[in-house]
């Protein structure tokens, strides 16, 4: 099949990952292509050239909440937005994968000839939610976990479920933890995030922590973040995924903290992966991934709970998180349910776009 898929802008689609979303995007587009497909991945500077030879824009980032750069930002993406769909319209693609963010691409799929289906991976915010309400009617949406299906379920009530998944072979497993003994927290370094929680706990639960992530917010680094480093807290910087399957793989246990209502949680399938058992706030997605022996889970900002949940981690099977990992978050599973989920929303499309798109695919 001949495919576009619209990435969000605010950041590049590649190495070193800024979150989950830029990572699923290009492990996607990639594994897409690897398997045959012809694909167009439409994102901002920076990003992959492999894969985005041709630029949409220069990253749009985080305003901050400074009103006049926000406004800036805004009409930047609106009119990358509008150039998109411009080259989308034209481009023949057999079907438009909509990984973005912005509500642009929903509402101007009713000016579309060829099909679109739309992931999505937050929970509805307003802005969206109305892309989402303007859409071309039938079209189909997946969501990242079974949580997420249920926030949108009002408004998108048959969600077809595609977990996330990762590249086992990066995120290989490790029998044993490191003997340096640590634990391991990393993302992006925002207040939203709760990095500075993760901190707390695995101090009170008296365990070295190293940690890892961008950090977009100065003034969150500065004031949450630095005053808490010591010998037994480390940042180790923004890591590649080798370094960061490196790091995951040798922790005793792994710590995630969201301040929020976390749509899927890359991260703890990655620290599965490597056999991290995972110490986490049960919010959003992250009790679907991880099951009573592959991780412990506390109250939503219980810092005591959660250095309770890391001291009974660390005493759980590494063997039985690989298996969870194997079991549910394989990235070839993943590609599998876009490709399946593609070839429905064709069987909707006009008769000879089916038959085209068909005879393109490639074989098994």
């Amino acid at each position: 099949m001949k495919i576009a898929v619209i990435a969000h802008l605010k950041f590049p689609i590649g190495q070193p990952y800024l979150g989950g979303l830029e990572m699923h995007t290009h492990h996607l587009a990639g594994a897409l292509r690897q398997r045959g497909h012809r694909v167009t991945l439409f994102a901002s500077e920076g990003s992959d050239p492999l894969l985005v030879p041709d630029p949409v824009c220069p990253p749009t980032g985080d305003a901050l909440g400074d009103p006049v750069l926000c406004e800036t930002i805004e009409r930047a993406e609106f009119q990358a937005y509008e150039r998109i769909m411009e080259a989308v319209a034209r481009g023949g693609f057999d079907i438009v994968h909509n990984n973005s963010l912005h509500d642009l691409p929903l509402r101007a799929s009713n000016d579309l000839s060829v099909p679109m289906t739309t992931a999505l991976h937050t929970p509805p915010f307003e802005s969206l939610a109305a892309g989402v309400r303007a859409a071309k009617p039938g079209m189909i949406f997946a969501a990242v976990s079974p949580s997420l299906a249920q926030e949108w379920r009002d408004l998108v009530p048959d969600a077809r479920v595609i977990g996330n998944g990762i590249d086992l072979s990066t995120f290989a497993f490790r029998a044993e933890a490191d003997p340096a003994d640590y634990v391991f927290w990393s993302g992006r370094i925002v207040p939203e995030k709760g990095t500075h929680l993760a901190i707390d706990a695995a101090r009170d639960a008296g365990l070295r922590l190293r940690f890892a992530g961008p950090k977009p917010n100065p003034r969150y680094w500065d004031e949450w973040i630095a005053p808490r480093l010591g010998d037994d807290v480390s940042y180790v910087g923004h890591l590649s995924h080798r370094d960061l399957a490196h790091q995951l793989g040798g922790a005793r246990a792994a710590i995630v903290s969201p301040r929020w209502e976390e749509p899927f949680g890359l991260v703890v399938a990655e620290a599965l992966a490597c056999g991290t058992p995972v110490a986490a706030f049960g919010r959003g997605a992250i009790p679907d991934i991880v099951d009573r022996h592959s991780g412990a889970l506390a109250p939503a900002d219980d810092v005591d709970a959660l250095a309770r949940a890391i001291q009974r981690a660390v005493t759980l099977d590494r063997r039985a998180c690989r298996r969870r990992a194997e079991t549910l978050y394989d990235a070839d599973v993943m590609t599998d349910g876009y490709e399946e989920l593609y070839r429905e929303v064709l069987a909707g499309a006009p008769a000879s776009r089916v038959r085209d798109a068909i005879l393109e695919r490639p074989a098994a």
